[in-house]
């Protein structure tokens, strides 16, 4: 829908609000919807004023585009959906998160739209989750009343009568029942509330084809292209046909109702009443709250931080196989007007073990298990592992460009598929070893029908190790000597030897040994400067945040001089404000394509990484910080403009919030460290820690084999006394 704009008021801020008697409240950690009470009602309060950075906001930029972290994301883990401030649907891709979009606006402002909000007002009052749930409510305040707007893709009991194809993993209790659905309620007052649904099939190469359904106005389908999903229109609002899309007006006085639905499936039938409309809303709310209640969380300030994570990577999961999207878009861009633009709706390997660690850290032990079918199923069939599939483990990603759409804030090319499917990196064999070796860990054994596949991938990465690649930033040029490619063959060595023995198989784990030492010791020798700091690649000066993986998958202790100072360096020579960069774009890439944001992954990254080596505080911090630039849902992008702290880059990203729960619970588990160090020195004295000599440093290179059980599966978060 064109010339759709965002709220001028700026979600930048602390995750906290000061209420008018002076105390702070973190509205994430309410029970209750904070905000005051309208017509018997609780109404979500405004948010703080916009920050005084120049230039921010879009409108400013004179962009009818949303900031990239102002929109909200819905799940029913089959399809996403992002939805803008205004009450605009403006990202839906059907029926796969692959799939072509049915509403593009977030690409083109003619590309469609889906919107429901006050005639009048295009600026929300506030907006949040509902708690422990991925249902949106947006409370509209006009100048004659006030409504409140809840958005959910359908969740409800598994309704599949026959077997469906392409559904891998065991079919849970509910199952997503292929439905948009939006309820509203004035509280006080009056409203005129206005409904404009304008799908554009095929990316907004394709209008729709509207009829009317049945002998009222209340239902009607809009039809596209062959192959495309028909899409049926129900409403308690009267519907009218015009143009290329559905409208629907009607003016709501305090205690009245109303609902929309946008269903694609034929299985089950789209609510045809308030009260059956009402009732899916709330059993949509309860099956998050409840698949939220399997997990454990610490009782700690930063509880709903990690909520939050889990729910969007629960959200992110496309459920009939398992697989973990890196996001649920495409070519939102990584520098405004650059060419950094990548469709990152797909499934990496190199995600599987901060995946797995994640998820089994927090208790989701049935999603963390998921995903590692899906990652070996993927992987068994393909003789080179691929760095990524597709959502149902397609090889072939080829990569295209739309040049019909004029991308987000005009910025192309806006590209499909992903190129980087066919790119040599060597990373996602140490990758795939270590979310085995988790997987492994958890369940006391190795399911026999991985080993062949472990054992191709061992096995390549010591064939190829020694050779260069793209490395883990997929960085499009002559392949190089990258550190953290060759890190992650070391890995791949080390995990596989640990995994043969579990197999009992004892002359395969001496030779895998011996690989990993021979690894190991070239990255000592020749991916150290005369600092004595891990550089990017072979040959260079360059730093990389990759090498914040270190001491995070145990190549050296966090003690070891070496490790520390490249934490160090990495955190006062790769960071801008605070933030860590990848790398220095001048200094790797051949040809700079533009400005690259500060990495939020790589941020996280440092947090661990400072707490590891035990510069807790200054890892507080920097998580603190962290946390504060996170979208008003608590949602992350790929990157963070250091000088605006606008977000970059593909949302919500999966890594990100993967890498958040790895620092949150490093931070939390230090805290506790500490805490029980101080009460013990309060009950007996301890002796002072010797410092650790130079001469320990060869001894410490053979720490991983000195220390079988070091990267042990993540204990699960307990709450706090």
């Amino acid at each position: 829908m064109r010339g759709i704009e965002s709220s001028p008021d700026d979600r930048r801020g602390p995750p906290s609000r000061t209420a008018d008697d002076g105390t702070t409240i973190d509205p994430s950690t309410e029970p209750e919807p904070w905000g005051e009470v309208v017509g018997g009602e609780r109404v979500t309060s405004p948010r703080q004023p916009p920050s005084a950075t120049p230039g921010y906001h879009s409108r400013l930029l004179g962009s009818p585009f949303p900031a990239i972290d102002e929109y909200a994301f819905l799940s029913d883990r089959e399809a996403n959906a992002l939805v803008a401030p205004s009450g605009n649907v403006e990202w839906l891709c059907l029926p796969r998160p692959d799939a072509p979009s049915v509403f593009g606006a977030l690409l083109d402002r003619a590309a469609g739209g889906f919107r429901l909000g006050p005639d009048d007002a295009m600026v929300p009052a506030g907006r949040r989750y509902l708690p422990g749930t991925m249902v949106l409510e947006t409370t509209w305040r006009t100048s004659a009343g006030w409504v409140i707007v809840r958005d959910a893709l359908v969740i409800g009991p598994w309704h599949s009568a026959d077997r469906r194809e392409g559904y891998r993993r065991p079919p849970e209790d509910h199952e997503a029942e292929q439905c948009l659905l939006r309820t509203v309620r004035c509280v006080s007052g009056a409203v005129e509330l206005a409904m404009s649904c304008e799908p554009v099939f095929d990316y907004g190469r394709v209008e729709a084809t509207w009829t009317y359904r049945g002998s009222g106005y209340n239902s009607a389908v809009a039809s596209g292209p062959q192959g495309a999903p028909e899409l049926y229109l129900t409403s308690s609002l009267r519907l009218g046909l015009q143009g290329r899309g559905a409208s629907a007006r009607s003016r709501l006085q305090e205690g009245d109702a109303a609902f929309v639905a946008l269903s694609w499936g034929d299985e089950v039938a789209p609510p045809a009443t308030w009260d059956e409309a009402a009732d899916r809303m709330w059993r949509t709310g309860e099956y998050w709250r409840r698949w939220l209640q399997h997990g454990r969380f610490p009782d700690h300030p930063w509880k709903s931080y990690l909520e939050r994570s889990a729910l969007t990577l629960k959200g992110l999961t496309y459920a009939p196989t398992g697989a973990l999207l890196a996001a649920t878009t495409t070519s939102l861009p990584e520098t405004p007007g650059g060419e950094r633009n990548w469709d990152y709706r797909f499934s990496w390997v190199r995600d599987a073990t901060f995946a797995l660690w994640g998820l089994y850290a927090l208790g989701f032990d049935h999603e963390a298990d998921s995903f590692f079918h899906f990652i070996a199923e993927a992987a068994s069939e393909d003789e080179d592992l691929q760095p990524m599939y597709g959502v149902e483990g397609e090889r072939d990603l080829e990569e295209s460009v739309l040049d019909h759409l004029s991308g987000y804030q005009g910025t192309t090319p806006v590209r499909i598929g992903n190129a980087a499917h066919r790119q040599r990196q060597h990373d996602v064999w140490g990758s795939l070893l270590d979310s085995v070796y988790l997987h492994a860990k958890s369940r006391d054994h190795l399911p026999e029908f991985a080993w062949p596949l472990l054992k191709r991938a061992v096995q390549a990465a010591i064939d190829h190790w020694h050779e260069p690649d793209h490395g883990i930033w997929e960085i499009r040029g002559e392949p190089r000597h990258y550190t953290s490619s060759k890190l992650m063959c070391w890995v791949a060595a080390d995990r596989g030897a640990r995994l043969a023995r579990l197999h009992d198989e004892p002359d395969l784990a001496d030779l895998w040994e011996k690989a990993a030492e021979e690894i190991h010791d070239d990255i000592c020798e020749h991916g150290l400067d005369s600092r004595g700091v891990f550089v990017q690649r072979y040959g260079s000066g360059a730093l990389d945040a990759s090498l914040l993986l270190m001491p995070l998958v145990r190549f050296l202790p966090p003690d070891d001089p070496r490790i520390r100072a490249t934490v160090l360096a990495i955190a006062d020579e790769l960071t801008q404000d605070g933030l860590v960069l990848r790398y220095r774009v001048e200094e790797t890439e051949e040809e700079p394509s533009g400005r690259e944001g500060t990495f939020a992954i790589a941020s996280f990254w440092l947090v661990s990484a400072l707490a590891e080596i035990g510069e807790s505080e200054r890892a507080c911090r920097l998580c603190e910080r962290l946390l504060s630039l996170g979208s008003s849902l608590g949602l992350y992008a790929e990157e963070l403009d250091p000088d605006t702290s606008r977000h970059l880059g593909n949302f919500p990203q999966a890594f990100t919030h993967l890498a958040l729960i790895n620092a949150v619970v490093h931070v939390v588990r230090e805290g506790d460290r500490i805490a029980d160090a101080s009460a013990s020195r309060e009950s007996r004295p301890r002796a002072a820690r010797t410092p650790r000599s130079s001469d320990d440093q060869a001894r410490s290179n053979r720490w991983h084999r000195q220390r079988p059980d070091t990267a042990e599966r993540p204990q699960k978060m307990e709450g706090r006394s």
